[in-house]
């Protein structure tokens, strides 16, 4: 199983500065991906924009939306534009985690329809793939830049439709969050469908989880964490900081028991900003 790392994109206070570094030091380790999470309604730095930054500093490390919030981006040809872009700029790094989101702030001022969500998902997906394609759009053509191979697509979510989705229209599944033992009973859903979907090979599956490492590990995880999830309600908040690895052992733990569930990736994501969390991540995992 491959261990990824989380870009600090959405801890409150980052500067480019960190970022940049964050990612270059990354780069230089052996850790799978830089990924992001989305939303709207709060301090973050956009995910594609945040990994353009990442890009132009790094040469080897993947480039990983973990998730994107895809029905939040009305204009899909500028959106396909945008991630062929970084895909083109990387190298061909760029992968697309791509899920629905669930929160009413950021439909309402992206202007979408939180009920129609998964509708509109799939058929932004079966755009997207055409756009990639080189399907001719007016005079000019296709839409570039024109891509050799395409970013890989992993669809996130946890109902019987977002394992459809990830069969019919992606490369595999992400679980944004959830315990080993649920991310089991995912893969063997994901299976189901990609059979039913009559796909060939084994579909790519990756989960995330956070960690907080340092001498100020507790208060970093409690800061982060209960501000970034008040929206669930104070005691959902405080059991995801709560769960927040913190010390060697226990991220040692999370990475046997995903990958004893049947994970190829698992990304840690990090509850300060600080670059030195990429070696402390690095020297907890024993990679």
């Amino acid at each position: 199983m491959e261990i990824g790392i989380g870009l600090p994109a959405t801890i409150p206070g980052v500067t480019g500065e960190e970022l940049t570094e964050w990612a270059r030091r990354a780069d230089g380790t052996s850790l799978s991906s830089l990924g992001t999470i989305d939303r709207v309604v709060y301090g973050n730095y956009e995910p594609l924009v945040a990994l353009s930054a990442a890009a132009a500093v790094t040469e080897r490390i993947r480039l990983l939306t973990s998730v994107l919030l895809m029905p939040l981006r009305l204009n899909v040809a500028l959106f396909a534009k945008q991630a062929a872009t970084v895909h083109h700029l990387s190298g061909g790094r760029l992968v697309l985690g791509l899920g629905l989101g669930g929160r009413d702030d950021d439909f309402d001022v992206s202007g979408a329809d939180m009920r129609t969500r998964g509708k509109v998902f799939e058929r932004q997906l079966d755009e997207i793939k055409r756009i990639w394609a080189g399907e001719e759009k007016r005079l000019a053509g296709p839409i570039g830049p024109n891509l050799d191979a395409p970013p890989q697509i992993i669809v996130g979510g946890s109902v019987d439709a977002s394992f459809r989705r990830a069969a019919e229209q992606g490369d595999g599944w992400i679980m944004g969050g959830g315990t080993p033992d649920q991310f089991r009973e995912g893969i063997e859903k994901l299976n189901e469908a990609w059979a039913a979907a009559g796909r060939s090979g084994k579909p790519r599956a990756a989960a995330l989880s956070y960690y907080s490492l340092g001498a100020d590990a507790e208060r970093n995880a409690d800061t982060y964490l209960k501000d970034y999830y008040a929206f669930l309600g104070d005691d959902l908040a405080g059991m995801i900081a709560g769960s927040a690895a913190k010390d060697a052992d226990t991220v040692k733990q999370y990475a046997a028991a995903f990958e004893q569930a049947g994970a190829d990736e698992l990304i840690f994501f990090p509850s300060s900003s600080d670059p030195e969390q990429v070696e402390l991540l690095v020297e907890a995992a024993g990679i």
